[in-house]
């Protein structure tokens, strides 16, 4: 019988740990290979709450130096999409089926992407799942909101 570690388990083996944080913010990297272009930093993850920090750097800044859309947009597909794995049962599976989004003010500091579900969820029945992510810059104020709709049914049998 295969076994293997969930998310879940893995970020709570590793995030104690000195260096575990930044582990598995490069092990979740490999696994979803696109997210490395934003280079994230897990701080907190658990059922319901995913907290994703990203540094202003060159490399997703925007031609007015400030951090670009696309950069937070992988934070909130990013943050809702790890937070929504570690919160559906085991016997789901999700899908990202959409993605509205808000652009507040220019983010012209570091970046931190809280992410949340929208409501309690039912998941008796195939449906969509909706979170929230706000992002913030280092004053706390509000520079992005996206609400992602995914859609989460149980796994077929095998």
């Amino acid at each position: 019988m295969k076994t293997s570690l969930s998310t879940l388990q893995i970020w709570e083996n590793l995030a104690s740990k000195p260096g575990g944080k930044w582990a598995f913010s490069k092990f979740l990297c490999l696994k979803a290979p696109y997210f490395g272009s934003i280079s994230p930093s897990f701080k907190e993850l658990k059922p319901s709450y995913c907290e994703v920090h990203v540094a202003k750097r060159r490399s997703v800044l925007n031609h007015l130096g400030t951090m670009h859309a696309i950069a937070m947009c992988n934070m909130a597909e990013l943050a809702g999409g790890t937070m929504t794995e570690v919160t559906v049962p085991s016997t789901h599976r999700w899908i990202p089926q959409g993605m509205t989004v808000e652009y507040l003010k220019k983010a012209s500091t570091d970046l931190v992407a809280v992410a949340r579900p929208s409501e309690k969820a039912d998941w008796s029945e195939p449906g969509v799942y909706l979170v929230d992510v706000e992002i913030k810059d280092t004053k706390d104020a509000p520079v992005f909101r996206a609400r992602i709709s995914m859609w989460v049914s149980p796994k077929k049998a095998s």
